[in-house]
């Protein structure tokens, strides 16, 4: 019986597949034909993230990366979900999880030497971090 809903559910679905993979080959075309440009950062970067919103454990591998990466110079970007403010922020101590987002001010917390930032553009949000701006 539920194979059944499953399978039913399969071709109700398709045609919204089928128009998600025809956008995202446009994406990626007009990419390879540098109609949209790329960025490329310096260092190495290394990114943690999925189309799942939650649950996943993506806090958990970010908390263990600072582990692995201890005594090395580090910077952590989030959109800062769930935040109630726009743009760049470095995060402090006195940032709240409306500034932040809950996870963002969980690490800021948990690793006081690390940076920790949010922006909902990564790329201007990483140019930033390089830059040393702290607005």
């Amino acid at each position: 019986m539920l194979y059944n809903k499953l399978k039913f559910l399969k071709y109700i679905l398709l045609p919204f597949q089928i128009i998600y993979s025809i956008i995202v080959f446009v994406r990626n075309e007009l990419y390879n034909l540098n109609v949209l440009k790329t960025f490329s950062a310096p260092p190495l970067i290394i990114s943690v993230g999925n189309l799942n919103t939650g649950g996943t454990g993506k806090t958990p591998m970010i908390e263990y990366l600072i582990n692995t990466f201890q005594g090395k110079k580090i910077a952590i970007l989030s959109r800062g979900y769930k935040r109630k403010t726009k743009g760049f922020i470095i995060a402090n101590k006195s940032h709240s999880a409306e500034n932040l987002g809950d996870e963002m001010r969980q690490l800021c917390h948990k690793f006081p030497n690390t940076i920790i930032a949010c922006d909902n553009n990564r790329v201007n949000g990483v140019k930033k971090i390089f830059q040393g701006n702290q607005t």
